[in-house]
């Protein structure tokens, strides 16, 4: 026992987390450096084997972009199934991040995580052939209905009952649908579902109106879909669980004071992630057409709430596992007493709790998160005459005022037929290009 808590100790040490490292990747990626951001990704590649899997989710945002939708999807495509595989928890993870903290474990994703891989999948596919979108975009929908049906416990209760949908799912898949001019009753579901799961989404209902009729466009005509990354999405920070410290310091002392043996005193700080939404500058898009006002992007997906939202619903759990963590810390040390039969207020009682004390400090919370998010996924639906037009985007502040410079874009129209345009504002200025779908 007192090897292994030696073991421990030497194998376990403090060291910075993954939201300090990727702050500068994030700093880069707003600032318009692509080529940095993509260089900090591939320096952290080659030292961090456990956030492999989180770095590139963030290399698969740069590439996007940057224009490298298939490249995006490629990246995207090889980290769903990597986290669907780590779905089948490792007891041997398990039992190591009770020694040590979650930063052990593989990290599997966050559940708004899971959903948005497929999201970004159906958006990837769309800016470079499309053939794949329909499919990601029904995974959208079936993966979270995965993660909550997972969720229920033995008592019935189901802390996930209640997420919040991803109506972007839907969208895409209508979008498509209505492009075939046919299965009209799948066009009509798929807008229904838009509409209650994003009921603040004023153009669903305009949406769900055309599909009873099933009209895509007026003859000699076709559709632009122009979707915005607005805004800085959510990332996780490390905080203290004060409430639960104190009950564990008040706990050990009285197990201290009564027990054959003491117990190393709570003073170093429990710490757990956090998501933690940002202040965005940014509203929503302006959209002028041919020099003509067209409209505003519209959110069809708010990312920040969405990872707040569910991050809170499980966040009890996530203490839970933190506090027994320092139990079966606390319990190594006080069996290692009762082995080496330690008189208890000796001088090597003492000092295993010292080294109870340092264990526990060496704790970190896990702050993995996917980084490059934006904090909502908006868009535009408009109807166009077939043939060449040109697009100018404006960021629009929270106070509706225009606020930054105008980006312009050359697109084509078919009859019949979508076309897809993608630019991402994380503040007032584009990062990386704006990308018109290849088809």
């Amino acid at each position: 026992m007192s090897r292994l808590l030696l073991l421990a100790l030497l194998l376990l040490s403090g060291c910075t987390s993954y939201a300090d490292r990727v702050r500068t990747v994030r700093s880069s990626f707003y600032a318009n450096n692509l080529v940095s951001a993509e260089l900090e990704i591939e320096k952290s590649l080659e030292k961090k084997s456990g956030e492999s899997d989180v770095l590139k989710l963030e290399k698969a945002m740069v590439a996007l972009a940057d224009g490298r939708a298939k490249e995006s999807e490629t990246i995207l495509r090889e980290v769903r199934d990597r986290f669907d595989y780590l779905e089948q928890k490792s007891a041997a993870e398990g039992v190591l991040s009770f020694l040590s903290d979650d930063n052990a474990k593989s990290y599997a994703g966050e559940d708004y995580e899971k959903v948005l891989i497929r999201a970004f999948l159906a958006i990837s596919n769309l800016m470079h052939d499309g053939g794949d979108a329909g499919a990601y975009s029904l995974q959208v929908a079936d993966k979270q209905q995965q993660i909550i049906q997972a969720a229920v416990e033995e008592d019935g209760k189901n802390p996930k009952a209640n997420y919040q949908q991803v109506a972007l799912g839907p969208y895409l898949r209508a979008a498509l649908t209505e492009e075939q001019h046919r299965d009209f009753d799948d066009l009509k579901r798929s807008r229904e579902m838009v509409v209650n799961w994003q009921p603040d989404f004023a153009a669903g209902r305009v949406d769900l109106e055309r599909a009873v009729y099933g009209r895509h466009s007026e003859p000699g005509h076709g559709v632009l879909y122009v979707m915005t990354l607005v805004g800085r999405g959510p990332y996780k920070e490390e905080v203290a669980e004060i409430p639960s410290q104190a009950a564990l310091l008040i706990a050990d002392r009285i197990i201290s004071a009564t027990g054959k043996h003491t117990l190393p005193p709570t003073i170093a700080p429990i710490k757990v992630p956090k998501v933690m939404p940002q202040i965005n500058l940014i509203r929503s898009v302006n959209v002028s057409i041919d020099g003509e006002q067209r409209g505003q992007t519209e959110t069809i997906t708010d990312v920040g709430r969405m990872a707040v939202e569910q991050y809170e619903a499980v966040y009890p759990q996530i203490v839970a596992k933190a506090v027994v963590r320092r139990i079966v810390k606390k319990g190594v040390v006080y069996g290692a007493k009762e082995v080496m039969g330690v008189q208890k207020g000796s001088l090597t009682s003492f000092a295993l709790d010292a080294a109870g004390v340092v264990w526990e400090a060496t704790e970190n919370g896990d702050t993995r998160c996917w980084g490059l998010l934006p904090d909502k996924i908006q868009v535009l639906r408009v109807e166009l005459p077939a043939g060449e037009h040109e697009i100018d985007l404006q960021p629009i502040a929270r106070h509706d005022r225009l606020s930054g410079g105008v980006v312009n874009q050359k697109f084509t129209i078919r009859d019949g037929g979508n076309t897809y345009l993608l630019a991402n504002f994380p503040d007032t200025k584009l990062v990386g290009n704006v990308l018109v779908s290849e088809r």
